[in-house]
């Protein structure tokens, strides 16, 4: 079972905080902290990153947008998700709200159903968002180091003109995807510069693991500049 997703809920309505703290806990799905007041929960956030902020607007001594503008100014606390709970649904109110960074806008009284989906989707847009921020910095390590090796095999041409022991037979399709992977591209790069399907490239990635015994892109990258494959 996966750890429950951790939720921040400030309110000064002592109500609220009950009913939506026992409604989001009840699944199982979710681990509700409270807070009535902007300076308690910016003291909880401090002490734990929640995955997710629920805060009410009108509250005594900081408001919700006060609050929220704190935490956009805050590298650590810009992504967070944060959901506005008010009784002042006027449009002027919403756009006030999205204009200071939330994330959705709940008018009260609220179906919790709404709100358990609001949360679920923005969880969810989160997890896709960090996940493809982390392939993005793997790649471009892979790509880094692709061209580290590039660099200490130019710096060695003895290597680059060594023939190799074993004939590897390339289809022209074989060789650009080969020379694209040597030049730090990723899949969809590549995909988009041959005017093919990322599955495609996959496809030919796999094959090129396949003929030269490779098993990574920095493998591949190193067997074909070593025995002449590409430049």
């Amino acid at each position: 079972m996966s750890n429950p997703e951790k939720i921040l809920l400030v309110d000064d309505e002592p109500g609220v905080r009950e009913s939506v703290q026992a409604y989001l806990e009840y699944s199982g799905d979710f681990n509700v902290k409270v807070a009535s007041n902007a300076n308690q929960a910016w003291e909880l956030i401090e002490k734990e990153i929640p995955d997710l902020i629920i805060s009410d607007i009108m509250m005594p001594q900081v408001d919700g947008y006060q609050f929220l503008g704190k935490l956009r100014e805050d590298p650590r606390y810009q992504s967070l998700p944060v959901v506005f709970l008010t009784a002042r649904g006027m449009t002027s109110d919403r756009i006030q709200g999205y204009h200071a960074g939330c994330d959705a806008y709940l008018s009260k009284p609220f179906d919790p159903e709404e709100l358990e989906a609001i949360v679920k989707n923005l969880l969810e847009r989160r997890k896709v968002s960090i996940k493809a921020s982390s392939e993005s910095v793997k790649l471009e390590e892979i790509a880094q180091e692709i061209r580290e090796i590039k660099a200490q095999i130019g710096q060695q041409p003895h290597l680059v003109t060594t023939p190799s022991p074993i004939k590897i037979e390339l289809t022209p399709r074989e060789q650009s995807v080969l020379d694209l992977v040597a030049e730090g591209l990723m899949n969809k790069e590549i995909a988009s510069r041959l005017n093919t399907s990322v599955r495609n490239v996959e496809k030919y990635v796999s094959r090129l693991f396949s003929k030269t015994g490779t098993n990574s892109r920095t493998e591949l990258v190193r067997f074909a500049l070593k025995h002449g494959l590409t430049q």
